[in-house]
Formats: C-alpha cells, structure tokens, sequence
C-alpha cells in the first residue's frame, strides 16, 4: 500500500434494488448484520439516518480498543437511495459525548444497475485525520478485507428473507 494513501475503496455488485440496500443502510440497528471488521455490537436507540447531521451512537468491541466501547457517529452525507455516510468518535471514558468526530468516514455510494442489481461501493477514508492519530491509530485500522467482508455480508443480509 502506498505510504501516501488516505483511503480504501471495495466495490461490488449486490442483486437488491438501491432502494432496498439504502433502507438497510439507513437503520443502525442492522448495521452488526454487515460489519465485516466484527467490531459492531449493536445500536443505542433504532432511528433510521434521514438526513447530514443526524448523530448515531453504536457499541462496540475491539481488542485493540482496550475491548468495549461506544461510537457516535456524525452523518455526513445523505442522499436516498444514492449515498449514506458517516464520521464515528469514540465515546470519552467518562461516558461524555464527543462534541465532533476525530476525521475517519465510512461513505457507501449506490448506482442501480437495472431494476433489481445495484453496485455498492464503500469507501473508508482517513484523510480528514491529523497526523498524530494517524500515526498512533496506524491507519487503515480497519484492512480491505473486511470492507470486502462487509460488501459479502450487506448483500448477504439485504437478501434474506
């Protein structure tokens, strides 16, 4: 990987109307369903992401974390149907809400591909992160093959019955 890269993009095809996908997108309570890293538990509180600048709090779990703790997640794009994305901040140890997110985003774009394929990109950017995190982080903290995994297991949970 170049040394200079700020981002990963995966992308695939997923045999769901955009619609579909971007409704599962949009529902934090489901997102544990399509978390390839497997560090997202569950969601606090169930509302659906309607618009930029909506917040979304979400437990989670990594060993690198120091093992349990809390996201809030700052929307940061939104169109129906087309783009959903968000910029997470962990959680103070004293429970306070961030006031702002720490400059990593999750960004998943949707272009249909006839009426019942769409192709899903996702895309994990870091750029927004000063050089200081970025080092202690080390950044991509989260590799390309979970966003793969996370494209398997979106397309795998849009498609269930």
């Amino acid at each position: 990987m170049n040394s200079d890269q700020t981002h990963l993009t995966v992308t695939r095809i997923v045999d769901a109307p955009a619609k579909d996908i971007f409704e599962l997108l949009t529902l934090p309570a489901r997102h544990h369903e399509f978390d390839g890293s497997g560090t997202v538990r569950s969601a606090d509180g169930t509302e659906r992401i309607g618009k930029v600048g909506e917040k979304f709090v979400m437990n989670m779990h990594r060993e690198q974390m120091g093992g349990d703790y809390r996201t809030h997640n700052f929307v940061t794009a939104f169109d129906e149907n087309k783009m959903v994305g968000w910029q997470p901040a962990p959680e103070a140890e004293d429970g306070s809400a961030p006031t702002e997110p720490l400059g990593w985003e999750w960004l998943y774009q949707l272009k249909p591909r006839g009426a019942d394929s769409t192709e899903v990109s996702l895309t994990y950017d870091w750029s927004k992160v000063d050089a200081s995190l970025q080092k202690q982080v080390g950044f991509p903290a989260i590799p390309e093959a979970d966003l793969e995994e996370s494209l398997n297991q979106l397309a795998a949970a849009v498609t269930a019955p």
